[in-house]
């Protein structure tokens, strides 16, 4: 009965977790206010979890990378004192851009992926692509007829973090169209 109503109501943690925490609650004399309490913390961890991992796969990171294994020492210009700062992701309730600006190599990828995936793993939507992938994207879904639709697909993450700006050479048209994004964003 109670797998039922757990499928009938959509509580998939509750149903994994229920039989054994009603052993442990009848072992224990648990109340049954605290035995329900317990059943739904399951449920919301359960759900959290699944989110943060749907947010983390629909980001589209090359690789997952986090802050931890940021290594300051090779990227001697990088103040760990500011990645501390963006870490708290004020600049995303703040709707603020932020540029890591410098030569190949020293972990501008590395920094932008751990700062996505730190902010995935609070609750917030992100994008991860080369500005070249949204050209080339924009520039076919404009032949194809739907571009407003694609602007839409970059607009609507919290956090859009477009890797190798500057690496590959753009053209006017696909310039024009990566300023729409940007221009559109706030």
């Amino acid at each position: 009965r109670m797998l039922s109503l757990c499928e009938t109501l959509s509580l998939p943690f509750v149903a994994q977790g229920y039989a054994v925490a009603s052993q442990e609650a009848a072992e224990k004399e648990t109340a049954y206010s605290d035995f329900l309490e317990g059943l739904l913390r399951t449920e919301a961890a359960g759900r959290q979890v699944r989110k943060q991992t749907m947010l983390t796969r629909l980001a589209g990171f090359p690789a997952i990378k986090t802050l931890d294994d940021f290594d300051y020492q090779f990227a001697a210009g990088v103040k760990k004192s500011q990645i501390d700062e963006l870490a708290g992701l004020g600049f995303v309730e703040r709707h603020e851009n932020v540029v890591l600006v410098g030569p190949s190599g020293v972990g501008k990828t590395h920094l932008a992926t751990a700062l996505g995936y730190a902010a995935c793993q609070r609750g917030h939507s992100v994008l991860f692509a080369s500005a070249v992938d949204i050209v080339n994207t924009l520039i076919a879904a404009q032949l194809a007829g739907h571009l407003k639709r694609d602007l839409r697909r970059s607009l609507r993450p919290r956090i859009l973090i477009i890797d190798e700006l500057g690496y590959l050479p753009i053209d006017k048209a696909g310039a024009d169209l990566l300023f729409q994004i940007i221009s559109q964003r706030y």
